[in-house]
């Protein structure tokens, strides 16, 4: 019988003391990830967003963003956490985006207690309302009970830090959510330094378990979270893009003050490696 990419996460979760996962924007980046030994690939809604140049603030469709998870998940063996940001919506929103992702065979689904349409959390200056901490742990039962097999993930994340709520109210949430049924609870942070994020996983005295994401306190590393005892999963939630902004403009600048690709060749994968990126069958050395 063939398990399903549920499966395989849940089974990641129960024989590892911490799993770690990269965010992807499109299928390309799945397989790079899965290739560098990731155990499991966050379908990002920030980085599907970079991909189509819009803000990351429910513009794009759940129909965009569930179809880029599916090429991602066609060319990959392991999961896939599907940023679900608010769940598009209300409640029944979310039970229609539950039975789509476990038709897709995702591995988890992500839903954050923002209200909808929402911000990015990490823009300068943005604003954050949250959802009424019951409305959201009645998202969080329906995205559990609407699904047929009950093996996908549910993940609450609250952004209660990112919207200045303080610590008693990211854990007041996150027993609210937990207790509705919720898989595991994201604290998600803003802070440049991993002290609040520490003392939050510290002070969680919740059953299920932590996912952390340290985009903005990257100093806490994975050691430091295996040594916290709680925290069972780790999303390095937008470095790929980044790291791909980054290298392009380097490369397109170059060209364009060389008048040329000669000086760039050095810098770029083959042509090789794309079509073994693709699966062409390359001929063998004769």
């Amino acid at each position: 019988m063939k398990h399903t990419k549920a499966q395989k996460l849940r089974t990641l979760l129960d024989t590892r003391p911490l799993i770690a996962g990269v965010g992807a924007r499109d299928a390309l980046d799945a397989r790079l990830i899965e290739n560098t030994g990731f155990d499991f690939v966050w379908a990002s809604s920030f980085c599907v967003s970079v991909a189509h140049c819009v803000p990351d603030a429910s513009i794009l469709s759940m129909t965009q963003f569930l179809e880029t998870a599916r090429a991602m998940n066609e060319v990959i063996d392991i999961p896939i956490v599907f940023d679900a940001d608010t769940g598009y919506g209300g409640v029944a929103n979310t039970v229609y985006a539950v039975r789509l992702l476990e038709e897709a065979d995702m591995g988890a689904i992500c839903i954050e207690d923002k209200i909808f349409p929402k911000q990015s959390s990490l823009l300068p200056g943005g604003t954050h309302p949250l959802v009424p901490m019951e409305e959201f742990a009645r998202k969080i039962a329906a995205a559990k009970s609407a699904q047929r097999q009950g093996d996908m993930v549910v993940i609450a994340r609250t952004e209660a830090l990112i919207a200045g709520l303080g610590l008693d109210e990211a854990l007041r949430r996150a027993e609210a959510y937990a207790a509705a049924g919720a898989d595991m609870i994201l604290f998600h942070s803003k802070s440049k330094t991993p002290d609040e994020i520490v003392e939050c996983v510290k002070r969680w005295s919740g059953k299920v378990p932590v996912t952390l994401v340290p985009t903005n306190y990257p100093d806490l590393d994975e050691p430091a979270m295996e040594a916290m005892g709680k925290v069972k999963m780790v999303i390095y939630g937008n470095q790929t893009v980044r790291a791909a902004v980054k290298a392009v403009e380097e490369v397109l600048q170059e060209i364009r003050r060389s008048r040329g690709a000669r000086s760039i060749e050095e810098r770029i994968a083959t042509v090789n490696r794309v079509f073994a990126l693709q699966g062409e069958k390359m001929p063998e050395k004769v």
